[in-house]
């Protein structure tokens, strides 16, 4: 009898243990399911509700499936707290209308950006901006109702993307990146956006990298870059590079980190750049051929 008993409790205890430890199993690959695929939703707080159907087509998000994202809502005042210093606040409007998708994507794929009814800014021109901002690893997809600017778009992937990482970006870095991207197409105004965007990743490589903090240093790697790129700049752009480096510089960025959250753009740089050597190297050449057939 007593063995009976003593092997009945110890039935009833393993039971009991297999029963817990299959709860905290199942726990554990619930909560981790939930926090690997879950999706970020940044949506523009003044649209109507035609609009926010519209923009919830462009974006891809199913309103029967919604429930798989966390919604978070972007306000015009918040809009305004962050562009209000580079765009008069006519540009910036009264109604948040810019809405993105932010998904967390695996180690090294990067930024990965895609734009609807986007006017004003490019992909490349997100990419470079969320580089500075310290933003990893993410698919991005920015949509409007109609066309808008999209500069605003830039506020909600910032804050859905501390959501989804629960990590704080420094407010000096959400500064220079809203900095980055305005600058970046008023220069692109005049030089065509895809330069605008070569030339400024190109310039904040070089500033990282030799960690350039004095004026005529920063000078010197905007001359340099221009010059590798073949671009020309009018004083104006180039004092905003100029400012817009300032502050870079006091950032603690990762070069290679940079290349690697924006490496379409990167890749673009380098292949620039060996072509302007092979060319150089050509040159060279022509000319030593040209001076020998003078000589003869």
């Amino acid at each position: 009898m007593r063995l009976r008993r003593l092997y009945q409790g110890t039935a009833v205890a393993l039971s009991l243990l297999m029963v817990g430890t299959c709860g905290a199993f199942t726990r554990s690959v619930k909560a981790d399911s939930v926090d690997s695929n879950k999706k970020y939703l940044a949506i523009g707080a003044d649209l109507t509700p035609s609009e926010k159907k519209k923009v919830m087509n462009y974006l891809s998000v199913d309103p029967d499936d919604a429930s798989d994202y966390t919604i978070i809502r972007v306000t015009n005042s918040e809009e305004h707290s962050y562009l209000d210093s580079y765009l008069s606040k006519s540009v910036i409007g009264s109604r948040a209308l810019s809405s993105v998708t932010v998904e967390e994507t695996d180690d090294g794929d990067g930024i990965d950006v895609k734009t609807t009814n986007i006017s004003y800014c490019t992909e490349d021109m997100y990419k470079n901006a969320l580089a500075t901002a310290g933003v990893k690893n993410a698919e991005v997809n920015v949509a409007g109702p109609f066309k808008i600017s999209g500069t605003a778009a830039l506020v909600g992937v910032m804050k859905a993307y501390e959501k989804m990482t629960g990590k704080k970006i420094p407010e000096e870095s959400k500064d220079a990146a809203t900095n980055e991207l305005v600058t970046t197409g008023e220069v692109g105004e005049n030089i065509g956006k895809d330069d605008a965007s070569k030339l400024i990743a190109s310039v904040k490589e070089k500033v990282a990298d030799g960690d350039l903090t004095s004026a005529s240093d920063i000078k010197q790697a905007i001359t340099d870059s221009a010059e590798e790129l073949n671009i020309k700049l009018s004083d104006e752009d180039r004092q905003k590079i100029e400012d817009l480096m300032n502050k870079i510089s006091d950032l603690d960025l990762d070069v290679d980190q940079l290349k690697d959250q924006a490496k379409d753009i990167y890749d673009k740089i380098s292949n620039i750049d060996t072509n302007g050597i092979l060319d150089k190297i050509a040159n060279f050449f022509q000319k030593i051929l040209d001076a020998i057939k003078g000589f003869f």
